[in-house]
């Protein structure tokens, strides 16, 4: 019996930590950065810490000022939605960015995310904008806002 309860506490310790994307709940999860209700698939993003928690975001650009003003916290994914697979996280830090007047997004940056830089230049081709990797967006960010 006490076998039995060491292991499940061990279980429960080991899960509870585990470093991984949540998921999104659409309409009803709100932004930690601003409280809107996150509802656009095509924007949303994700930082997790390498403790394990979660902190979802309507916009990119709320991740990256929420991360400037908590940068105490380590760490362990930020995640985006690629703009062409409207849901699904990518790894923010490889991602290609587009701020193109052209394509809204929900806090007014016109910001988006790509999974790949060939995908982004078509879209900037069709809609127009300026291409971004994450560090120079992210100098971008802090200095416009």
């Amino acid at each position: 019996m006490k076998l039995t309860l060491s292991i499940f506490f061990l279980v429960l310790l080991f899960t509870a930590c585990e470093v991984k994307p949540q998921k999104i709940n659409y309409g009803s999860d709100n932004c930690q950065y601003c409280n809107m209700t996150i509802v656009d698939r095509q924007h949303a993003s994700q930082i997790v810490t390498e403790k394990g928690r979660s902190y979802k975001f309507d916009a990119i650009e709320c991740m990256i000022n929420y991360h400037t003003e908590h940068s105490d916290q380590s760490v362990a994914m930020y995640l985006v939605n690629d703009f062409n697979t409207p849901g699904k996280l990518i790894d923010a830090t490889t991602a290609t960015y587009l701020i193109s007047p052209e394509i809204s997004s929900p806090m007014g940056a016109n910001l988006s995310a790509f999974n790949s830089k060939q995908v982004a230049q078509k879209t900037q081709a069709e809609y127009s904008g300026k291409l971004y990797d994450w560090e120079v967006l992210r100098l971008y960010l802090k200095e416009k806002y």
